[in-house]
């Protein structure tokens, strides 16, 4: 492999009140191209998870890197989002000469990196990384909705609807919370 070698990275989880911050990057593999990759948040789950395997498959190397609840409270969300984000390049089997990352800040990588805003619906490595660390973490909510049923973690993933608030006042704060967001806090 000669040449750039360009890793998309990008990250799902900002907003919720509860559950990991999760970062994908990806590889992709110029000689085997993925149709009908975009932002994530424009696809069915459906059509989501079937990228998400295609990306799986076809990818040159792909990684997926959480940051749980209790330290993003003692980072902040920005800074849990970055080392999020430098996990998943420094978990790539191939060693990117260049990272593309959603948005405007950049993570501090060993490679030349670039921000590029609204890159999920521009850059196809960075549609491909918004894909699977949205589907990895909407499976991880999931799996939280077994322990924790009444807060609808598979309906809700954790963002803060009308019903998880409700649940939230009702059966109180999970381990899963982050308590330094503002509806959590004040039930603190």
């Amino acid at each position: 492999m000669s040449g750039i070698i360009v890793a998309g990275v990008d990250e799902v989880g900002r907003g919720p009140l509860a559950g990991p911050v999760v970062a994908a990057a990806v590889i992709l593999d110029p000689n085997n191209p993925i149709e009908g990759l975009t932002d994530s948040k424009k696809l069915s789950a459906k059509r989501r998870e079937a990228l998400s395997i295609e990306i799986k498959e076809k990818a040159l190397a792909w990684a997926i890197a959480n940051v749980e609840a209790s330290e993003i409270d003692s980072l902040n969300i920005h800074h849990a989002s970055l080392l999020a984000m430098q996990k998943a390049v420094q978990q790539l089997k191939i060693t990117p000469s260049h990272a593309k990352i959603d948005g405007k800040f950049c993570p501090v990588l060993e490679c030349e990196t670039e921000a590029v805003i609204k890159g999920d619906l521009t850059v196809p490595a960075i549609s491909a990384a918004s894909i699977i660390a949205k589907v990895s973490r909407d499976a991880e909510m999931s799996v939280y909705h077994q322990q924790y049923p009444e807060y609808g973690f598979d309906r809700h993933a954790g963002y803060p609807t009308k019903f998880h608030l409700e649940a939230l006042v009702e059966h109180g704060i999970t381990p899963l919370h982050r308590r330094s967001y503002g509806p959590v806090k004040k039930l603190l």
